[in-house]
């Protein structure tokens, strides 16, 4: 565990690796920083560390204009980036320690950056990568045994062991199978996921909403996929529109999206798309819209079953009254952006 000697000694050298990892509040000053700040560094008896930018703001904290917490985070930092580029062009390559020093890149800086922004070691990252390379390769049509080979794999009985333990089927019985790509993304509001499949962005989701869990079993059914975490083409455009959402930039977004569901659901999910940028409506009225005036309850349950926050704007709907119910990613973060819409409409 961090303690708080080692945060103090992250924000006086302005360790970008704990990028994420903490918030800095001055409690003398009341505003919190990310690690990285530039501005003069507080005692520490007068520093509390935080979790989150959402704590911070809870807490009465205000952001720091020399270091804008609330902007551009979930960047990836340049020594991951030149490491991912390299594991990207050649999913075969093994990282070790050696050559990552090798690299000038410290190993603990990466494991720390991985564990925080993925859940999962650097090695487990690197693991998953080949084998979802492979599995891709064998879904165009690539034989079992170079897809293998070409993924770093020094042998067929080890590759199927690796690809059955994830997958659940042996490599030759993969075709039917697919697979629902996953990231972490940090946001002002805090860390949400995001899956992908070629289709588009499936699910966005912050990581606290206790139905998570349930929406990805239901979305792995759905689409007899298996979910593991590694990149996808969505998610750097996913990052860029929601960087510029955050921003006050951008009113609508144009990266691909795929919900599978009910028809039904399907009806409102296209409805609530249609709610322009900084406005509400009611269930009722969402109901009128969609001509089943008595199904506001139903109405009230597909906005529930939305699996893609923010972009399918399910946090515009109001009770008829006019009250923030019903919103999975929580009440606070519901007023926070129909605020900050209204702001910037």
């Amino acid at each position: 565990m961090l303690t708080r000697e080692r945060m103090y000694q992250a924000i006086v050298e302005k360790d970008a690796s704990f990028e994420g990892t903490f918030i800095t509040a001055v409690k003398t000053t009341g505003i919190f920083c990310r690690p990285t700040c530039t501005a003069r560094k507080p005692k520490l008896e007068n520093v509390e560390f935080l979790g989150s930018t959402c704590e911070a703001l809870k807490k009465g904290y205000r952001p720091c204009k020399v270091c804008g917490p609330l902007e551009k985070k979930g960047e990836t930092p340049g020594f991951v980036k030149a490491v991912l580029d390299e594991l990207s062009a050649d999913p075969s390559l093994k990282f070790k320690d050696g050559d990552l020093i090798a690299r000038g890149v410290e190993p603990s800086k990466i494991r720390r950056w991985f564990l925080k922004t993925h859940g999962i070691t650097f090695q487990a990252y690197q693991r998953m990568f080949r084998i979802n390379s492979a599995f891709k390769k064998i879904q165009n049509g690539e034989p079992v045994t170079s897809a293998a080979f070409d993924a770093g794999y020094e042998s067929l009985s080890g590759f199927s062991d690796s690809f059955k333990a994830i997958f659940g089927v042996s490599p030759s019985n993969s075709k039917n199978k697919q697979v629902i790509n996953m990231t972490r993304l940090e946001t002002p509001l805090g860390t949400m996921f995001a899956c992908a499949v070629d289709r588009g962005i499936c699910l966005l989701e912050f990581t606290d909403r206790k139905m998570l869990e349930t929406e990805l079993k239901t979305l792995s059914r759905l689409l007899n996929a298996n979910i593991i975490q590694a990149p996808h083409p969505h998610f750097e455009q996913l990052e860029q529109e929601l960087h510029e959402y955050f921003e006050g930039e951008r009113k609508h977004f144009s990266v691909p999206l795929f919900a599978p569901g009910t028809e039904f659901q399907q009806s409102v999910w296209d409805m609530l798309q249609t709610i322009p940028y900084g406005t509400t409506r009611s269930y009722k009225k969402q109901a009128q819209a969609l001509n089943k005036p008595e199904s506001i309850r139903a109405v009230a349950g597909a906005n529930g079953m939305n699996r893609i926050s923010i972009l399918i704007p399910c946090h515009r709907v109001l009770g008829e009254d006019g009250s923030l119910t019903g919103y999975g990613g929580g009440i606070y973060r519901k007023k926070w952006l129909l605020d900050f819409e209204k702001a910037n409409r």
